[in-house]
């Protein structure tokens, strides 16, 4: 029978910085995550500035700092008139005063290797999760399949569901969010970027849409952003059409460059949720990341709290791991510890949505938090409120004393 102590589902920032603590505390993890590599375009690439910290209290940041990166040092709000900044980072105390920008299969690459070195970490990919088990009431594993077919059952004495906004485990242990309404839905494609092309990040509004550009060297990484429930109309309408919609808002951008969306099939949309678990736990299993609380990509801040999930999860139960038994009571405590930080974000992004977002999709012009933005502009000072909330966020977290090491 296969056995580990715990399953953590789900390979992303989440599950691999959970399965690294773990195994640093000499718990018997095991990671799954069901592709067969971390190379997937449309991932989140932030990686904010609590989390760089985090990454220096696991020693490892000598190598994450090798990766190819690039720093935001402003938080701005996208208007039709332009960027109005409201957040300076570089107020932050330094070296933690910036989000790097890194693509996220170097970061999960980062992440697996450091997890390698320990005895007690596996990590199995091309494995899916299909479903639970269960004695009685409480979860004790999970079924999978992997990529050639063959069909199999892990015993845990935990499952930590890591796997996302549509979370299966959730699903299928009864646990069911609180949704709010969200006004977008997001696009994702690449186009080639000129190498003399400056900015790790472009923001181009218009009535009814904004075009987001992240810089991956040699590409854009777009982000078409459009009122929410429309993917089977731009479908509907064409490639050429929706070439058209991005030259519109990116003039800067060429026909060549666009030609290289060559179908829809190479534009891919985000179907962005805003929603909540009230109770991230049954006997057996804990939720944490988006599948305790999706949340909206404004701002970037889901896969830092996500992280910040996960090194609470270990803070929390590693000595109730390495003693063989983890009560209910004991996955309660990572909700309670979390619940308020994950209030204060989708509070902000609530906020955002209706006084921001919402008005640009109803093509209203020049609509923003106008005297936000003064304030911030006759106090620079106050910039660091937003540049802290933004890139080290509500109660950071720290990484446990078993897990830390020296760069």
């Amino acid at each position: 029978m296969e056995r580990t102590t715990c399953a953590v589902v789900g390979g992303g920032p989440a599950g691999m910085v959970l399965g690294l603590l773990l195994a640093r505390a000499g718990i018997d993890v095991t990671v799954l995550e069901k592709h067969n590599d971390f190379l997937r375009d449309f991932r989140g690439d932030t990686v904010h500035a609590s989390t760089v910290r985090l990454i220096d209290e696991l020693g490892l940041g000598r190598e994450f700092r090798k990766l190819p990166q690039s720093r935001l040092e402003v938080v701005g709000l996208p208007t039709p008139s332009g960027m109005q900044v409201i957040g300076d980072l570089k107020r932050l105390r330094p070296p933690y005063n910036y989000i790097a920008m890194v693509p996220q299969w170097d970061f999960l690459d980062l992440l697996a290797d450091a997890g390698k070195q320990e005895p007690t970490f596996t990590l199995r990919m091309n494995t899916e999760v299909t479903g639970v088990l269960r004695d009685g009431g409480k979860i004790t594993g999970v079924r999978y399949r992997t990529a050639e077919g063959d069909e199999g059952e892990l015993h845990a004495d935990l499952v930590v569901a890591c796997d996302g906004r549509h979370s299966l485990l959730r699903r299928e242990a009864g646990l069911k969010p609180q949704n709010f309404p969200v006004p977008i839905d997001v696009w994702w494609f690449r186009i080639p970027k000129p190498y003399d092309a400056v900015g790790s990040v472009q923001f181009q509004v218009k009535p009814k849409e904004f075009l987001l550009r992240l810089d991956r060297g040699d590409y854009w990484q777009g982000a078409y952003i459009g009122p929410k429930g429309r993917d089977a109309e731009l479908r509907g309408e064409g490639v050429e059409r929706f070439r058209q919609r991005i030259a519109a808002l990116a003039p800067d951008v060429t026909a060549e460059q666009l030609a290289t969306i060559e179908s829809m099939d190479d534009v891919k949309v985000l179907d962005v949720q805003l929603d909540r678990l009230h109770k991230w736990h049954v006997d057996g299993m804990l939720c944490i990341g988006d599948a305790a609380h999706a949340m909206s990509p404004i701002g970037g801040v889901g896969i830092n709290l996500a992280v910040q999930d996960a090194v609470a999860t270990a803070t929390l139960l590693a000595e109730k791991l390495k003693a063989g038994h983890v009560r209910p009571a004991d996955l309660a405590k990572v909700r309670r510890r979390r619940w308020l930080p994950m209030l204060a974000i989708q509070g902000l992004q609530r906020m955002m949505h209706s006084q921001l977002i919402e008005p640009v999709m109803r093509g209203d012009r020049d609509t923003y938090p106008k005297p936000v933005a003064t304030l911030m502009k006759r106090i620079p000072a106050l910039r660091v409120v937003p540049a802290y909330v933004v890139a080290i966020g509500p109660r950071p977290e720290h990484a446990p004393a078993f897990a830390r090491r020296s760069n």
